[in-house]
């Protein structure tokens, strides 16, 4: 029910001598129309509520959207489009391709590649850890780099 459907009438009355009465005017459960004399903070609660309805739906019918909603035209508005099918097919075999690239490096090369790339340790870091020069855990990173580049485009290009 809209505030134009209500099923009340405010009504205020002025009198001779300056006093103000208001009322509610209703038709009950029978049919019959009644009229309620109310207090002052009664009538002026129900403008107050009125109105507070009135900009809400207003409020509501401002940012209703009439255009018919579909799942192409929320793609489309999403912040981050979903992948298709296909994307996410090529995408997970091109990651097992790339962990067995990884896996088949020999333990040194590994481990120093994944603390790089995985871990974003940088060379001086893993060469204290494994005390060693920074120059030796380069090395290591762009030989294992270009292996696991080799094994990908023979994947890839098989």
């Amino acid at each position: 029910m809209t505030f134009m459907d209500r099923v009340y009438t405010l009504r205020g009355e002025s009198y001779a001598d300056g006093v103000m009465k208001y009322f509610i005017s209703f038709k009950d459960s029978t049919g019959a129309f009644q009229n309620l004399n109310v207090s002052d903070e009664l009538y002026f609660a129900f403008r107050q509520l009125e109105r507070k309805n009135r900009n809400l739906q207003q409020s509501d019918q401002r940012h209703k959207e009439f255009n018919e909603v579909y799942e192409e035209t929320l793609n489309r508005r999403a912040r981050y489009i979903p992948k298709s099918v296909e994307e996410i097919i090529i995408e997970t075999e091109r990651s097992e391709l790339l962990y067995k690239a990884i896996n088949s490096l020999p333990e040194i090369q590994r481990r120093r590649f994944l603390l790089y790339y995985e871990y974003d340790y940088n060379y001086y870091e893993i060469a204290a850890m494994e005390n060693c020069t920074a120059q030796a855990v380069r090395r290591s990173v762009i030989i294992a780099r270009e292996k696991i580049k080799a094994q990908m485009k023979s994947y890839l290009c098989a």
